[in-house]
């Protein structure tokens, strides 16, 4: 079956204000996010695409449209069920203000239980996302054959769910994993078992150097703003 190239989006004015974005209209790639898609093209350059698969939302269509102006005739499909969670009467708010909702220590330590108030559970999310990636398995081997590879570009909480679901993980435990904005990671579908062949890799290595304020011990909902 075919490999799945999932883009997360470049940083966007969202990330960069703290906000929980969801559907939220309006939210675009900032600088950096420009950037980031400007360097994706030469990123992949070396993988033969069969085709691009977007989140409808802005900021991913931004993502991909430096890789689809490189590669004229890439087909290009949106898709909602990889857009953003719905997170509900919590879209648009600043996560400073979140982190004393009682639900967000749910959405931290036991996020199969957790469903935004107005938006979805956090197990449809993953429910909705999972589908779309079988089917466009399915669609993409059976248009391209099983030695195809093909892009996804979603969102943070959307790429950790569909990890936890091909490494096998209770959705419990998908807050242990971290994409950050444009960042690729790649999974080899087969008939018997997926493998994670790339987690969040951004060819950058200065999210890993020491901050002055500790980052703790809570996961980046929505999936955070990356290094600074």
């Amino acid at each position: 079956m075919p490999t799945l190239i999932l883009v997360r989006h470049g940083r966007s004015t969202a990330n960069t204000a703290g906000l929980l974005a969801g559907w939220t209209p309006g939210v675009a790639l900032d600088e950096r996010g420009t950037e980031q898609a400007a360097a994706l093209p030469g990123r992949l350059a070396a993988l033969p695409l069969a085709e691009v698969v977007t989140s409808p939302l802005q900021r991913c269509r931004e993502t991909v449209q430096p890789l689809l102006d490189a590669r004229p005739g890439l087909p290009v499909h949106a898709d909602d069920r990889i857009g953003e969670c719905h997170y509900g009467d919590w879209s648009g708010r600043k996560l400073a203000e979140l982190k004393d909702e009682p639900l967000m220590e749910v959405v931290q330590a036991h996020p199969s239980a957790a469903a935004f108030p107005g938006g979805e559970s956090m197990r449809a999310m993953q429910t909705r996302a999972a589908e779309a990636v079988r089917e466009w398995n399915e669609r993409i081997e059976r248009d391209h054959g099983p030695d195809a590879a093909y892009v996804m570009c979603s969102h943070g909480d959307i790429i950790k769910s569909l990890v936890a679901d091909a490494l096998g993980l209770h959705l419990d435990l998908f807050q242990r994993i971290s994409v950050e904005p444009c960042s690729i990671t790649a999974i080899r579908y087969t008939r018997v078992r997926p493998f994670l062949v790339r987690l969040g890799d951004t060819g950058d290595f200065t999210s890993l150097v020491p901050r002055e304020e500790p980052s703790g011990s809570d996961a980046a909902v929505g999936g955070g703003a990356g290094a600074p």
